[in-house]
């Protein structure tokens, strides 16, 4: 199966949204919450360019925030990606 880490906020919706989705699909997933780390999060925003959360990374690359991650599941790509189908 693929690594899969979600950079987040504690208070951040659509990062609750993202792990849920990823948790309901059985996918296991590191969480590094960014809130009170400044170099975590320059981390997030020099790996994916973007500096909102959740920033989703698949093997090592970015794959965008929770709509992205949202349209990647209903188009049937996210379980290729994660190793959920062949």
């Amino acid at each position: 199966m693929a690594k899969v880490i979600v950079y987040t906020k504690n208070y951040c919706s659509y990062c609750d949204a993202a792990k849920a989705l990823l948790r309901a699909k059985g996918v296991d997933f590191e969480e590094i919450d960014v809130i009170d780390d400044e170099l975590l999060q320059e981390e997030s925003r020099k790996m994916s360019g973007r500096s909102t959360v959740p920033q989703i990374f698949i093997d090592g690359e970015p794959v965008g925030g929770y709509q992205e991650l949202k349209q990647l599941d209903a188009q049937g790509e996210l379980d290729r990606l994660v190793g959920l189908s062949a």
